[in-house]
């Protein structure tokens, strides 16, 4: 650390006139960590802390806390506390995507969690993609995919029921969606096609992504293929902009 942790949480200026308590908190932390007295992952002090330094209550200090993390700054992770931001993880996008293999690369833990599941008739966009019937069974996965603990990105996927009908059971056992397709068979497949866009987070992706509703987010829809060519999933991500940095292979 540069500095002590007294400096951090402690107001370095004169009230500014018209600008609220928990403003003048939330820019005295961002000051903070700007000045990089706290590293990227590390957990800052808790409330009852910060608000003694400040000789404020715990509802100006969770105000100040919700604005810092409305600017991607910090992100609150229930029951254990707040945690500065770290830096964009690289993510490139080439013919082989694997995100364990990228998030292990980056020298971060991959993980995987299973959000919901159901089998359901492919909708004129799937069914395109897939190059199916409109109406043809499909299994749809909603998962949360993270490193080293921190959401990254929210995925639905669509498979065949035909080809992959219990998805979601080896799923949640293998936590990784190349070896899921492996235990149906598919050993190797390469990506067709991408498209990019960007949405804000909605209430929902908000809470999974431990984001501030509002905040960016870069959208990612993608259609998978094996070697010979025939369609074998389809997705859609939404990655958490601050979290993130695309990058196309060519």
């Amino acid at each position: 650390m540069a500095r002590s942790r007294d400096s951090t949480v402690t107001a370095r200026s004169a009230p500014t006139p018209g600008v609220t308590l928990w403003r003048r908190i939330a820019d005295d932390l961002e000051r903070a960590l700007a000045a990089g007295e706290f590293a990227a992952g590390e957990k800052l002090p808790g409330e009852t802390e910060i608000a003694a330094r400040f000789a404020v209550n715990r509802h100006t200090v969770r105000r100040a806390i919700a604005e810092l993390a409305g600017r991607g700054l910090v992100r609150p992770a229930r029951g254990s506390g707040t945690f500065v931001e770290g830096g964009r993880l690289a993510y490139p996008i080439s013919r082989r995507t694997r995100f364990s293999e990228i998030v292990g690369t980056a020298g971060r833990e991959a993980g995987g969690r299973l959000v919901a599941s159901r089998v359901e008739p492919a909708d004129a966009a799937v069914a395109r993609r897939l190059k199916l019937a409109k109406g043809t069974p499909v299994v749809r996965l909603d998962t949360v995919r993270s490193a080293s603990g921190v959401p990254l990105c929210l995925s639905t996927k669509w498979l065949p029921a035909s080809r992959a009908p219990d998805a979601a059971k080896v799923f949640e056992t293998t936590r990784s969606v190349t070896r899921m397709l492996a235990a149906f068979g598919i050993r190797d497949y390469r990506r067709h096609s991408t498209w990019v866009t960007a949405s804000v987070a909605d209430a929902i992706d908000a809470a999974r992504l431990d984001l501030a509703p509002g905040r960016p987010l870069l959208v990612v829809e993608s259609v998978d293929v094996t070697p010979d060519g025939k369609p074998i999933a389809t997705s859609t991500a939404r990655f958490a902009a601050d979290r993130v940095e695309l990058m196309v292979e060519h």
